[in-house]
């Protein structure tokens, strides 16, 4: 049998595939190292258990220890699928403008997720970094693996990925192209092609807004390049070219590659594609251009995969987008405070705070936090009518004994048909920011917006 021990053996080794569709008219073979298809989904699988070997074999993490790093969201998932294999506590720190599909998958493994603002400068005590640096200070057994600044990053990249492009072209290889986030994949890499042909062209795919390319940094939409320093995992010797991409040349290119070569990737790997056809448009028929694409496009469906996400930003052409957020506003300048019951509350005092609020339904929530992973169950007065009636002891038991599923979820940037998608089969829906729950929006709120939106408008 071929059995591998944990799922951690799965890294690596990830194919080369060509590029025929998006690439006509360029004379260059195009090949894309598909990093999606490691364990986690992402380049970052490399870096994540190597940091946590070294770190173990230096005492810095012992068991039961916790793990706290600043990340874009993949390096979480590397770390989290590591720790969840050795038992480790993970809190991970994310500006406010990654995808809700990243947050959730770490909460998925057992993470704590911390969301900071993103427009604030590095060293403000906000700053996601400044934010894991205090928690891994604070917290007894922490250890912050800290991807900008350990070594480990782009020596893993320099012992794997560097050698399997190098393997799978059979060393003719003429230009590397990868994206810069931390530097450590285009560095690790881009040194091992280098020590074996120094006539391999690395090229460095920026972001505007980011230093790599001398911009002054301010606010961006693409996840995971770009920053607004330099990290000490970068050597900006390894690159020999640059291309700055906007936000919307990232995303429309990405786009691109999954409608036209069947490959769902994230805003980066769209960054690095275009890039590499940039750059495809100097070289004749006999050159080798590889680009790495760091991630699936799966973390970004509710970005740049949503038609009403990328109208809203002027990505795509089209009519106005109205959002959810505009619906839940619409109720009043000042919203009322979200009406949860407890899943621990008996049944008796669910009934009380529906009567009191003269609401038919409401959220189950742990704790009683807003946090959007807390939110267990719903309770509506129909199915507690029904309940109760036929069993009148239900009323002693515990709301999450007898609690329906979760009301449906939809983003604050979404347009308002996701709302009327979920209304179809529910009678509400919760609208979330950034992982909290901000309020909730029933069929009459929609219809009540719809309604006297076009009476205005005429």
């Amino acid at each position: 049998m071929r059995v591998l021990e944990s799922f951690l053996d799965a890294m690596g080794d990830t194919p080369l595939v060509r590029l025929r569709s998006v690439t006509r008219g360029l004379r260059p073979t195009v090949l894309a190292k598909l990093e999606m298809l490691n364990p986690g989904g992402s380049v970052k699988d490399r870096i994540g258990i190597r940091m946590i070997e070294a770190a173990e074999h230096e005492g810095n993490l012992r068991p039961g220890g916790t793990i706290v790093e600043p990340t874009s969201g993949n390096t979480g998932h590397g770390l989290a699928i590591a720790a969840a294999i050795r038992g480790y506590r993970c809190i991970f720190v994310m500006p406010d403008k990654m995808s809700q599909e990243k947050i959730s998958l770490l909460r998925a493994y057992g993470a704590e997720v911390v969301i900071t603002p993103t427009s604030v400068p590095r060293e403000s005590p906000e700053s996601y970094y400044s934010v894991a640096s205090r928690l891994a200070d604070e917290i007894p057994g922490a250890f912050q693996p800290n991807q900008y600044f350990n070594q480990e990053n782009p020596a893993a990249h320099f012992d794997t990925t560097g050698p399997e492009i190098w393997a799978q072209t059979d060393g003719e290889i003429d230009v590397f192209v990868a994206g810069v986030g931390t530097g450590g994949t285009i560095t690790g890499a881009g040194r091992f092609l280098k020590s074996r042909n120094p006539d391999v062209v690395v090229v460095g795919a920026d972001t505007e807004g980011s230093v790599f390319t001398g911009d002054e940094p301010r606010p961006y939409l693409t996840e995971g390049i770009g920053e607004d320093f330099l990290p000490e995992t970068f050597d900006p010797d390894i690159v020999d070219r640059w291309v700055r991409v906007t936000d919307r040349d990232a995303f429309l290119t990405a786009r691109s590659v999954t409608r036209q070569e069947g490959i769902l990737v994230g805003g980066s790997g769209g960054s690095a594609v275009y890039a590499a056809l940039e750059v495809a448009r100097d070289y004749g028929d006999d050159a080798t251009i590889v680009v790495l694409l760091p991630d699936t496009g799966r973390n970004y469906l509710s970005k740049l995969y949503s038609d009403g996400w990328m109208r809203q930003y002027g990505f795509l052409e089209g009519p106005e987008v109205t959002t959810v957020e505009a619906v839940l506003s619409a109720k009043g300048a000042e919203l009322p405070p979200l009406i949860t019951v407890d899943a621990h509350d008996k049944v008796r005092q669910a009934i009380d705070v529906l009567q009191a609020s003269s609401i038919s339904q409401a959220p189950v929530v742990r704790d009683g936090s807003t946090d959007v992973s807390q939110f267990v169950g719903s309770i509506r007065d129909r199915e507690l009518l029904e309940r109760v009636f036929r069993d009148p002891d239900a009323l002693q038991a515990d709301v999450a004994e007898v609690m329906a599923p979760p009301i449906p979820l939809v983003e604050w940037d979404e347009p308002i048909e996701s709302a009327f998608e979920q209304l179809e089969h529910a009678p509400a829906v919760l609208v979330s920011k950034t992982g909290q729950v901000l309020g909730v929006l029933t069929r009459s709120d929609l219809l009540d917006y719809l309604a006297h939106r076009r009476q205005a408008q005429r």
